[in-house]
């Protein structure tokens, strides 16, 4: 990518180009905090040595205390993300589950076709399918809905469809559009599109693949609405809660906090060394009184939160009663560096020639979307931190048209591709020149 160093550019067009690049970095900025989400290591217990071994655990207790970690951090999903919300899962494109799953479906709605095109046609599969159909209506009613579900029970009677199908009066065309009706009374106005859809649908087999797709949609909404119910209660409960699971963990394991033990630990000594420093000389009677006093417990909390804004992730594992906030403790973490980058930068620069950029309009504006490109994708953890390599891009004012640049190993890891390089050293080029 080559550019003129000779060709003149106003200052509008040049605060035009940063604003553009903005957009970009923005979109950068949620892909690092995404790929942040997912390099979240699990637990690290095991690079742990234990002052002492731990009891052995029967498989009930260990499935038991399973279950309650992920009842606990569900709620506390709920709790802190107020944007949270349940979402159909994704399988991998090309995986071995994804195979399975379409070969497995292919093979159960083809043998429901073969049974239609009998003469005369069986209906097993369709009457078992219809039974499931009720009772994902039934789940979406509430205790008051008692009109609506004796008609659900009335009209989807099993036993007096097997009947009619077996004397050959079964009218499934009916029952389906009763069904498609249903839905539309019971789901959210969202889905009032895909009710539609569903009435064009001539053919059965294809019509019963779409029901049961509208109904997993109206489960999600369904589950998505008692979250967002039971959100103001949780929060209420939310810390006593967690109080009373992280202490049933420790009474089953008592070593189940060490972690959390040499946090705080540390932050106490912390502000021992902090307030010794401090201290009057030890004849100073003050001195003596200050000394004797103890360490305030809020003061040690808040060291011991202040020392997460610079933890190791990589390789120092995450005390346990934060262990569910530790993405967003990384992402709170890069944002304090870039913000000390570019204030580092601010200050500098105003102090070296203050007077002259005084003003200079937008100026500090620049100067930090500058900075911010730069810093896109630093700083990231990696799973393996024994793999070494470097990015460098380099420019210069005086060659002018070409930005060299050289990628090993590093780019892959960072997840940029040589396109993303490429543009990142644009970026760099055209916010350098506008301060040119």
């Amino acid at each position: 990518m080559s550019q003129n160093p000779h060709k003149p550019h106003s200052s509008e067009e040049k605060l035009s180009a940063l604003e553009d690049d903005q957009e970009s970095l923005d979109n950068s900025e949620q892909s690092v905090r995404k790929r942040i989400r997912q390099s979240v290591p699990g637990s690290h217990r095991d690079d742990t040595p234990k002052s002492s071994p731990p009891r052995p655990v029967s498989v009930e207790e260990l499935m038991e205390t399973a279950k309650g970690v992920t009842n606990m951090a569900l709620a506390h999903e709920i709790v802190v993300n107020g944007d949270f919300q349940i979402k159909p899962a994704e399988l991998p494109e090309h995986s071995l589950e994804k195979k399975v799953r379409e070969i497995v479906h292919k093979a159960f709605w083809d043998c429901l076709e073969a049974q239609l095109k009998e003469d005369p046609p069986t209906y097993d599969h369709a009457i078992k399918l219809l039974g499931e159909i009720k009772e994902n209506l039934l789940s979406f009613l509430l205790p008051g809905h008692t009109r609506l579900r004796n008609q659900i029970m009335e009209v989807l009677d099993l036993d007096l469809i097997k009947q009619e199908a077996e004397n050959g009066a079964l009218d499934i065309a009916k029952l389906v559009e009763f069904v498609i009706g249903m839905m539309g009374t019971l789901c959210a106005p969202a889905r009032d599109e895909e009710i539609k859809k569903l009435k064009d649908i001539r053919e059965i087999v294809p019509l019963f693949r779409a029901i049961f797709s509208v109904l997993d949609l109206m489960k999600m909404d369904m589950a998505n609405f008692a979250v967002s119910s039971i959100r103001p209660k949780l929060m209420q409960q939310s810390a006593e809660y967690e109080r009373k699971k992280f202490q049933e963990f420790l009474e089953k394991q008592p070593n189940s906090l060490d972690l959390v033990t040499d946090w705080l630990q540390e932050a106490a000594d912390d502000l021992a060394k902090l307030r010794y420093k401090k201290l009057p000389p030890p004849s100073s009677a003050v001195g003596a009184a200050g000394g004797a006093a103890a360490l305030c417990p809020t003061a040690i909390q808040n060291q011991a939160y202040l020392k997460l804004l610079k933890w190791d992730h990589t390789n120092r594992p995450f005390p346990e009663t934060v262990l569910m906030d530790q993405s967003r403790f990384q992402e709170i973490q890069l944002e304090l560096e870039q913000l000390l980058v570019a204030g580092t930068v601010l200050l500098v620069t105003f102090s070296a020639a203050g007077a002259a950029l005084i003003d200079v309009p937008g100026f500090a504006e620049k100067i930090k979307t500058i900075v911010r490109v730069l810093l896109t994708g630093m700083h990231l953890p990696f799973s393996n931190s024994k793999v070494s390599g470097e990015l460098s891009c380099i420019w210069s004012a005086q060659s002018g048209t070409d930005c060299p640049w050289r990628i090993r190993p590093y780019s892959e890891r960072a997840g940029r591709d040589c396109c993303q390089v490429r543009s990142s050293c644009q970026l760099q080029q055209d916010g350098l020149q506008s301060l040119l």
